[in-house]
């Protein structure tokens, strides 16, 4: 699953290739899913552990989607395994008047991940480079030289010992109108609808030329970009913690050896 969905660098993409309910990297049904998916929760909470001990390395793993894309359902699926010391989750909304007064890689550079820490963005410094395209909040000159950086702040993080994976959770427009209207029906998830959502939803097209656009530009060697089918939460959450897994385990994380030899101390 890791190469299928990575968008190679320098590959231009056109997201209307992208099949959101593509679910053919998986040849097993539901039931087998789920199982499959608890194994890579429990090897990917395994891994956290040793990242955590080990005090070397560094993920950052960035969640973008459109409204309903999934990125509140994918981060309880795919990390309620890890233990909460080492892991945090970063949620970027509507700039602050203070984050406002500062460059748009201000805020994000304040929750990058340290040493041994594994942190998500819902959401994330591309938004700078997408709601603000979309409404035209800045002149197209600003934004489009923040394709560049982007590529080198998310280059300097990667040389700093920062390991980057980049999910859009590609969901189709009659997939977004389905589950718009469950959140009405339901009574416990009325909440999480807001009418802006419909003013967002009629700018559908713009949005994913933006999208577009900024994978194109941002899929890296240090920082790659993994178009996700989304139409179906359960392969969505599989793709995802199978790349995860795949790019820990080729760090080959290993715990620290003590700091002297401990076979001779005795507990009183």
């Amino acid at each position: 699953m890791d190469e299928t969905y990575r968008v190679k660098p320098g590959h231009k993409i056109k997201l209307s290739d992208y099949d959101p309910e593509d679910i053919t990297q998986f040849s097993g049904d539901k039931k087998d899913a789920k199982a499959r998916l608890a194994e890579l929760v429990q090897k990917l909470g395994e891994l956290q552990e040793v990242l955590y001990a080990e005090h070397k390395h560094k993920i950052l793993v960035v969640l973008q989607a459109l409204d309903t894309g999934g990125k509140d359902g994918t981060i309880r699926a795919v990390f309620n395994g890890v233990n909460p010391q080492g892991v945090h989750v970063a949620s970027f909304k509507v700039p602050t008047p203070e984050e406002l007064d500062h460059d748009f890689l201000w805020r994000i550079h304040a929750q990058v991940p340290g040493k041994g820490d594994l942190v998500i963005y819902n959401r994330s410094h591309y938004e700078d480079v997408l709601v603000v395209r979309v409404h035209q909040l800045v002149p197209e000159d600003v934004w489009r030289k923040r394709y560049a950086e982007i590529r080198s702040f998310e280059r300097m993080l990667a040389e700093e010992g920062t390991t980057i994976l980049k999910f859009y959770l590609n969901i189709s427009k009659d997939e977004q109108k389905k589950r718009l209207q469950e959140r009405l029906d339901d009574p416990k998830k009325r909440w999480k609808f807001n009418p802006e959502d419909l003013k967002e939803r009629a700018l559908w097209d713009d949005y994913a030329s933006a999208y577009q656009d900024a994978i194109n530009e941002t899929s890296t060697k240090w920082a790659p970009w993994y178009v996700i089918p989304a139409n179906h939460n359960w392969y969505r959450n599989l793709v995802v913690a199978s790349v995860i897994v795949q790019a820990l385990e080729g760090l080959n994380l290993q715990y620290p050896e003590p700091a002297e030899a401990l076979d001779k101390i005795v507990i009183p």
